[in-house]
């Protein structure tokens, strides 16, 4: 019956199981608060609480404040509270790795929406040279810095108070998800300080390139996402893995094609067993992609819970009777 189970799993048709999956998380973390539901204030993706009906609270929100304490307060017994709130975002975390970011993240559900407006409207997409991927993905870390960095900085005093939760200020976040429940208020430039200012200003830039760049760019934002970069510090902790099979690779790049993160190693690299890399949303495209017999597969605690197959792959690309030929 196990077996039956996992055969069904092998030929799903995972863009729809996605799709369907994606809005489930939309509504909660961005319709929530509607519903009653609150899952707390330590969620591993982009659930703005600038947004008063989410269903739960982006982590780096509170991070960033309980960080901003004293230095004295914070590393005391009096901040018991911030270790717990790590624990709980790890708890989170740990379960689904990656795949926070490429099933459960409302600003990759927006870039994914944005994306399939493109393809409707028969529009090319862009794509990154190795050597601007290469470059552009230290971005995130430099974004991840900033979220834990500067309110370490304010706690001893070597910064002012105004740069607590910075990036928050700064995010897409903040402005574009309000807006599936009609609040525009964070649209609007704050000249209360030099700093405010310049926070306001940025991110309202930021958002206007989330947009126009996700329509051209899949999942252009990502790219420069903290929080994949810290879902990646973390990954080695998670239950679920992303593994690759070398000796069954045939390099045929399938993988790499539908990988909406140009993640060249997925199809290069058939040494490495653990594929997971610190840009991977892992949405599963290229396990479904790939027409190699357990060539790539996720796993649960070294269980195979969706693997690559011959037969998933004809069903998914419609060779079924093809396939039944050849044999």
């Amino acid at each position: 019956m196990i077996n039956r189970l996992l055969q069904k799993i092998n030929r799903v048709d995972i863009r729809k199981f996605r799709f369907w999956i994606q809005l489930l998380f939309f509504i909660v973390f961005v319709y929530g608060g509607y519903l009653a539901i609150d899952l707390g204030r330590e969620i591993p993706v982009f659930s703005c609480g600038y947004n008063r009906e989410t269903g739960g609270v982006c982590y780096f929100m509170p991070l960033q404040h309980q960080l901003a304490r004293p230095w004295d307060r914070l590393f005391s017994m009096a901040s018991i509270g911030v270790l717990g709130a790590f624990l709980t975002f790890l708890l989170w975390f740990v379960v689904f790795n990656k795949a926070w970011c490429g099933y459960a993240c409302p600003l990759g559900t927006m870039q994914d929406w944005i994306t399939a407006i493109r393809k409707r409207l028969r529009i090319p997409y862009s794509s990154y040279s190795e050597s601007d991927y290469k470059f552009l993905k230290k971005i995130k870390y430099i974004f991840l810095l900033i979220v834990i960095l500067f309110p370490l900085l304010i706690g001893a005093g070597l910064l002012d108070g105004e740069w607590r939760a910075a990036f928050c200020k700064m995010c897409p976040g903040r402005l574009i998800t309000p807006l599936f429940v009609g609040d525009f208020s964070q649209w609007s430039i704050d000249f209360s300080s030099n700093t405010a200012i310049f926070l306001t200003t940025f991110g309202i830039a930021f958002s206007a390139l989330f947009i126009v760049g996700s329509f051209v760019k899949k999942r252009f934002f990502c790219f420069y996402c903290p929080m994949s970069a810290m879902h990646y510090v973390f990954s080695p902790f998670a239950l679920l893995k992303l593994k690759k099979e070398g000796d069954k690779c045939t390099k045929c790049g399938d993988c790499y094609r539908v990988c909406d993160m140009q993640i060249f190693d997925i199809a290069d690299d058939v040494v490495s067993r653990n594929i997971l890399r610190d840009d991977c949303i892992l949405c599963l495209k290229c396990i479904a992609a790939c027409p190699e017999e357990d060539a790539l597969h996720l796993d649960i605690v070294n269980m195979a819970l969706f693997r690559s197959t011959k037969d998933g792959f004809a069903k998914r690309m419609g060779l079924e009777k093809d396939l039944f030929d050849e044999r």
